[in-house]
């Protein structure tokens, strides 16, 4: 393997921080179904809204488990420039390995997120689909 240089872990920097906005809009945006969900809840305590409503809750716990994965990754690519300014060259390869396995899980909750969103979209279209 070549010298792990500052510029490695820094090119990552972009695409965490496109990954943390999206990450980000999308927990404000489950945020603001949950209210208007538990708006329609208490006029009508419907078991279809409950169904939503648990469904939206493992949903922002996957967000928030990605939201931090992803910064631990962020914090650990800084962490790697910093061993790389120090002269550690073999802990910096060793924590940057950690920092993009750490990727990795977030995008792979990213993956399993989406899935239960496409999940509950198709629950929505066979209503309308069945009506």
């Amino acid at each position: 393997m070549e010298e792990l240089t500052l510029t490695t872990p820094a090119v990552l920097f972009s695409a965490i921080s496109l990954i943390m906005l999206a990450y980000t809009n999308r927990f404000l945006a489950y945020t603001a179904v949950v209210r208007t969900l538990y708006d329609k809840y208490l006029l009508n305590k419907d078991a279809t809204l409950i169904a939503q409503i648990q469904n939206i809750k493992k949903r922002l716990y996957l967000t928030r488990s990605m939201q931090i994965l992803g910064i631990s990754s962020l914090l650990l690519c800084v962490l790697t420039m910093f061993l790389i300014y120090i002269q550690q060259q073999t802990i910096a390869v060793w924590i940057f390995g950690i920092a993009l396995l750490l990727l990795i899980a977030s995008l792979s909750l990213l993956i399993l997120e989406i899935q239960i969103s496409v999940k509950a979209f198709e629950h929505h279209i066979s209503d309308i689909e069945g009506k």
